[in-house]
């Protein structure tokens, strides 16, 4: 595995490593026909991504500056804009769109902060479900038991595989409804949620104006706050440990009739695990919560926003979708205006209730998804699919629709089945739950 971002940054710094190596490390893992990076990049840049390491290692060489992380390696979820590449979103009807005439505004940040976009990572099509399949391009396999094949978790699909599997140090994935969370928490690594609006989504394809947001996707809790300072730009990433002693809200009975037998034991031994390591966690009633499967019952804000801008290219090539996302986007033309201006101003309320309720909590802390990625298999039914898609987004939406930040961490044992422990925060509070996670993240890996 690569070292995490503070580590590869220091290496380069001081000569033990090149850029080129670097990145030639990632090209090589990326294209082992024995791995999955076929599936988990649906193109790789290696001459440019080279021609740029090279570039930094003979700034440095020079003693010239360079930026902070010159020659890390990333991957790209294939909905963002890079220059002179196509955005297909996953999609097959994109395959003869125009080229972006300029980066994504996000991923012009990172790389003026030095990181190298080596590939686009596969994805969900449209980035519309929380199991990760792919008919178009294949679906990635989750890194556990895949020799029978597991869902990687979507939408951020090749981002989760690629970061697992040490393709990748860093990979930039998006999240609507959980779709950096619910790929970390199946692959076993870290994934962030912002509050919605401290990183631009211009030039990223769109589900929902709403909800979108950009996240990172790495190994460590301190590897995704350097992704977000770049990303975000409004603090440096280095993250203040806790002044006082954490107190988080366990909702009561919230999940307790979801979630499979892995993820409650792993959870209880986790939450047990915090508690004697000082964490207060106190369960709540959240009546909030309760509210959210009605409000969305017919695909919500996602839906609506989605249909909007789908509807005139579903008209044109609707026959090239992937048929369950269509309907999963159509399902938006069957929810009215004045049904979706009241689901605007009931979250208004809720947002406002549920940060009341938060009031002297760091976090709310829950499973991030109520089961183990499901073998692929398991999904050829569509019954099936509907089931599993929504034990994926069921806790993580959560956090979108309450417009939080939000982090899920490994909480699994070695060698296990990937599950994943989640905390979110009110809006604004990205710091704060970077301070929670990194303390979590110690006593659950056992350094604290």
């Amino acid at each position: 595995m690569f070292k995490p971002l503070r580590a590869l940054a220091q290496d380069l710094d001081i000569g033990a490593v090149t850029a080129q190596a670097l990145v030639e490390t990632a090209l090589a893992r990326i294209q082992d026909p024995s791995g999955e990076g076929a599936r988990a990049f649906l193109s790789v840049d290696g001459a440019a991504a080279l021609e740029q390491a090279q570039f930094y290692d003979r700034q440095r060489k020079a003693g010239r500056p360079v930026p902070p992380f010159a020659g890390i390696p990333i991957g790209v979820k294939d909905l963002f804009d890079l220059k002179g590449q196509v955005t297909r979103a996953g999609s097959a009807v994109l395959n003869n769109a125009p080229q972006a005439k300029a980066d994504a505004p996000a991923i012009s940040r990172l790389k003026a902060q030095g990181f190298i976009a080596v590939g686009r990572n596969n994805m969900t099509e449209f980035a519309y479900s929380g199991v990760g399949l792919n008919p178009h391009y294949g679906t990635p396999r989750s890194p556990y038991d895949r020799k029978t094949g597991r869902i990687p978790g979507g939408s951020s699909s090749g981002a989760g595989v690629a970061v697992a599997d040490g393709m990748v140090p860093l990979a930039i994935g998006t999240d609507t409804g959980g779709s950096c969370r619910i790929p970390a928490s199946y692959n076993g690594v870290v994934g962030y949620k912002p509050s919605t609006g401290r990183i631009p989504t211009d030039g990223a394809y769109p589900l929902s104006k709403t909800l979108d947001s950009i996240g990172p996707l790495a190994r460590t809790v301190d590897c995704c706050a350097l992704a977000d300072a770049a990303l975000a730009g409004d603090w440096d990433g280095h993250i203040a440990t806790p002044r006082h002693e954490l107190r988080f809200a366990l909702p009561r009975s919230y999940f307790a009739d979801t979630i499979d037998e892995t993820v409650t034991a792993d959870f209880a031994r986790a939450v047990a695990d915090l508690r004697r390591a000082g964490i207060l966690i106190e369960e709540v009633t959240l009546d909030e919560l309760a509210q959210l499967p009605a409000l969305n019952a017919k695909g919500g804000i996602s839906a609506v926003e989605a249909i909007l801008h789908h509807r005139a290219q579903i008209a044109e090539v609707g026959a090239g979708y992937d048929q369950r996302v269509r309907r999963r986007i159509e399902s938006g033309a069957q929810i009215s205006a004045p049904d979706y201006v009241e689901i605007l101003t009931m979250r208004r309320q809720l947002i406002g209730r549920f940060n009341r309720a938060m009031t002297g909590f760091d976090a709310l802390v829950m499973p991030t998804t109520c089961n183990v990625a499901p073998p692929i298999s398991a999904l050829e039914r569509d019954e099936e699919y509907l089931r599993l898609n929504f034990l994926s987004l069921r806790n993580t939406f959560t956090g979108n629709f309450l417009d939080c930040c939000g982090i899920s961490l490994p909480m699994h044992r070695e060698g296990e089945a990937p599950t994943g422990f989640m905390l979110m925060a009110p809006h604004g509070q990205d710091q704060q739950i970077f301070a929670a996670a990194r303390a979590v993240e110690k006593v659950l890996a056992g350094r604290g």
